[in-house]
């Protein structure tokens, strides 16, 4: 599948090819501050497999690791459109799922961190939740650890 999304204002826009690795949706108090809202739904997608058009600024925010986020914002109106993790490098894109013009359909494939979820968020029943991150094979399925490693190779 072509995923398409943007910012708001349409400055900054991109090109996804194919399904997400994994959809992760986090609870963590770092990314409550960064969206401002409850918490954020991140689209696990190789880097290859991503094209931006338009002017963008990378900023290092802080995070829970202590080794911070390298956020992908759009230079005029300063959304963020995607987020480089130490544990991924350059080699994954977390694309933030709303941004994506088909974010309708992409829901959470697991909930990260919720041990600081807001008491009003429930989670759907048979989605994986977590207190803290997850080890991925108790999540990923068997195609996923060869994406993962042939992404990191590149």
């Amino acid at each position: 599948m072509q995923w398409t999304g943007r910012c708001a204002c349409g400055q900054l826009s991109f090109q996804a090819e194919g399904d997400p690795l994994i959809v992760h949706c986090c609870h963590c108090t770092y990314c409550q501050r960064e969206t401002g809202t409850a918490f954020a739904t991140n689209f696990l997608i190789e880097s290859d497999r991503v094209t931006f058009s338009g002017d963008s600024e990378t900023i290092l925010n802080p995070s829970a690791s202590g080794q911070g986020q390298r956020i992908i914002r759009c230079l005029a109106c300063h959304v963020a459109v995607s987020s480089h993790y130490p544990g991924a490098g350059d080699s994954f894109h977390f694309i933030r799922a709303g941004t994506l013009d088909q974010r309708a359909d992409v829901s959470p494939d697991v909930h990260i961190y919720t041990s600081t979820k807001v008491p009003w968020v429930v989670i759907p029943d048979g989605v994986p939740a977590f207190p803290e991150f997850y080890d991925p094979a108790s999540v990923w399925t068997e195609r996923m650890p060869e994406r993962w490693r042939v992404a990191k190779e590149l």
